[in-house]
């Protein structure tokens, strides 16, 4: 968006569902130039973490929100100027002056006697003595936390951009006995039945709402204390949202696990055969997960409800495959599923180029909402780690999450050529079925498991 002779630089849409976003990263500081479409700085949300380019080429005149600050979509970031334009040196300290004298106000109400302070706390007079510019912006996790603790966001003095009260203020606010200011008030008042008739709102949604909604994963990391020894971080975006998902998938489906052993000698015989090939020719590394992925594809068509889904009392079932890989970030503190669409239509070569992009997307926070979304069934593969067995949690709305485990040789008992028992050394995998037991029972599950343990089992040149 482009302000007289300089160009805004806005928080993106990233995804309908997407309300606002953190910024993790600038890449680039006041004074610099910049080129169109290079990376700018990167942002978390509850979606994707990414980098976001610039919106045009130029230099970096002012940059409007620190790195660690959470706003709205649609915020002003940064702006960007011409060549020469004179430049704004980031004001982050200025707005630490004016904050001391605003904390007094709304902690030493309670301390004066009771008949005279309460009614001047909740009457509507006093937010409005607070400077209109001193909170510029409220976002909407800010303003739910106010509603919940029964506090007006004018009286909390922010530390944000422009006196902005971000979610750390609000937090530290209540820990501090923000919220106990505003809820023993009325019952100090000689006539409590007063300001329960004037202000009905606001006694009825603080107390029943605040131990439902505000729940520890938003609360707790900004006010806990660390005791000796321990250190304490913020919770990014992107963990936040892991915490909500995996906690609401248990809330709402029953899990059941169940789990299968697979001989991968023709398999692995395969993957040695074009491992070389697919390299020289494509670029691309056939991996296992590649044949496990193609083979789940090829087994889903047969047993439809494991990608399916509850819609309601109606089940879902679908003609195509979305199939989401989990992914590690970060060393292992950040998880992503980006997602192959229409699976069904690639061979094993498209499977592993898919794979390998994706991953590769992830990893470099290249993906957008779109990749991780809409996905039918998850494959997540802990045994590149050298784990043997799992219980992944399902990700919702989905019926089904395959986990995949360490490719180990080790001593099994099989039929030689002559129909006798024998020991022989095999390369072995464990696979585990995670599914949801109000759509997939436990003999549909297990039929599921056995076919794709066939088609591993049995790989022809036909399969690829």
């Amino acid at each position: 968006m482009a302000t007289g002779t300089s160009i805004d630089v806005v928080m993106p849409q990233m995804g309908v569902s997407v309300s606002e976003g953190t910024i993790t990263k600038w890449l680039k500081d006041v004074g610099q130039t910049i080129a169109s479409d290079e990376a700018l700085l990167e942002i978390s949300t509850d979606k994707v973490d990414t980098e976001v380019p610039s919106p045009a080429s130029g230099v970096i005149i002012e940059i409007l929100v620190p790195e660690g600050e959470t706003v709205a979509v649609g915020a002003v970031l940064a702006r960007i100027g011409e060549a020469g334009a004179a430049v704004t040196p980031p004001a982050a300290p200025e707005p630490a002056p004016a904050q001391p004298a605003a904390p007094a106000e709304p902690i030493a109400a309670p301390t004066p006697p009771p008949a005279e302070v309460v009614p001047a706390a909740p009457a509507p007079v006093a937010p409005s003595t607070v400077p209109a510019s001193t909170h510029v912006f409220v976002s909407p996790v800010v303003a739910r936390i106010a509603a919940e603790a029964g506090i007006d966001p004018t009286t909390v003095p922010g530390t944000g951009n422009g006196g902005r009260v971000t979610k750390k203020d609000i937090l530290a606010f209540v820990a501090r006995g923000g919220a106990a200011v505003q809820a023993p008030a009325a019952p100090s008042v000689p006539e409590p039945v007063a300001p329960a008739a004037s202000m009905p709102a606001a006694p009825a949604a603080p107390v029943p709402a605040a131990p439902a909604a505000v729940t520890p994963t938003e609360a707790l990391p900004d006010v806990a204390e660390a005791e000796p020894g321990e250190t304490l971080e913020s919770m990014s975006a992107m963990r936040r949202g892991i915490a909500d998902h995996m906690r609401r998938s248990l809330d709402t489906a029953a899990h059941v696990t169940s789990a299968i052993e697979v001989d991968m000698s023709r398999v692995v015989a395969l993957r040695t055969e074009l491992k070389d090939a697919y390299l020289r020719d494509y670029g691309v590394n056939p991996t296992y997960l590649a044949f496990i992925a193609r083979a789940v594809v090829d087994t889903l068509r047969d047993w439809p409800w494991v990608n399916g889904e509850l819609r309601g009392d109606k089940i879902v079932t679908r003609n195509y495959v979305n199939l989401g890989f989990a992914v590690a970030l970060e060393n292992g503190k950040g998880l992503i599923v980006p997602v192959v669409k229409h699976a069904e239509g690639l061979n094993l070569l498209g499977m592993a180029k898919g794979i390998a992009d994706i991953a590769e997307r992830a990893r470099t926070k290249k993906l957008t909402p779109d990749d991780v979304a809409g996905g039918t069934f998850t494959i997540t593969n802990p045994g590149g780690y050298g784990t043997f067995m799992g219980t992944p949690v399902i990700s919702q709305p989905q019926a089904g999450i395959l986990g995949t485990y360490a490719l180990v040789k080790r001593p099994v008992v099989v039929e030689d050529a002559l129909g006798q028992d024998v020991i022989a050394i095999r390369p072995m995998m464990n696979l585990s079925l995670t599914y949801d037991h109000r759509l997939v029972d436990g003999a549909y599950a297990a039929q599921f498991l056995r076919d794709l343990t066939h088609r591993l089992q049995t790989w022809t040149v036909s399969d690829y």
